[in-house]
C-alpha cells in the first residue's frame, strides 16, 4: 500500500446530474439550514454538499417527499439559465382557459355571440 496515491475515477471529474430533474415543470425553493452532520449531493452539479453549509432546498412541483438539497450558487445559475422555474413562472407560460363569459357564449352559438340561426340571409 505504500507509495500509492489517492484513487481517481476514470474519466476525470465528471459532474453527475440527477436525471429526474428534466421531467419537472416547476420548482418550489427555500433556504435550507441543517444542523445534522450529513453530506448531500447537489442535483445540479453532482458535487458534495455539506449539510452545515448554506444551501437551498428544492421541491419538484411542491412535492416535499422528492426534495433535494442544492448549492446556492448552482440554483442561482440554473435560475438565470431558466432551468428552475417557479410555479408562477410556469403558469404564465401556459395557455389560459376561456373565461366563463366566452364559454357561455360558445355554448349558445358561434364565438361572436350570435346563434347559429341568426345569419344575414333573412
Amino acid at each position: 500500500m505504500a507509495g500509492r496515491g489517492p484513487r481517481r475515477r476514470s474519466g476525470g471529474a465528471r459532474r453527475r446530474r440527477d436525471p429526474g430533474l428534466r421531467d419537472v415543470r416547476w420548482w418550489e425553493m427555500r433556504p435550507a439550514h441543517n444542523l445534522k452532520p450529513a453530506t448531500y449531493r447537489c442535483p445540479l452539479c453532482g458535487q458534495h454538499l455539506p449539510a452545515l453549509s448554506e444551501h437551498v432546498l428544492l421541491s419538484p412541483e411542491g412535492d416535499k417527499s422528492r426534495r433535494r438539497h442544492a448549492h446556492t450558487e448552482c440554483v442561482v445559475q440554473a435560475r438565470k439559465a431558466g432551468r428552475l422555474p417557479t410555479a408562477e413562472e410556469w403558469r404564465a407560460t401556459q395557455p389560459r382557459p376561456p373565461s366563463w363569459w366566452r364559454r357561455l357564449l360558445g355554448a349558445r352559438g358561434t364565438e361572436d355571440g350570435r346563434g347559429a340561426d341568426s345569419g344575414s340571409d333573412q
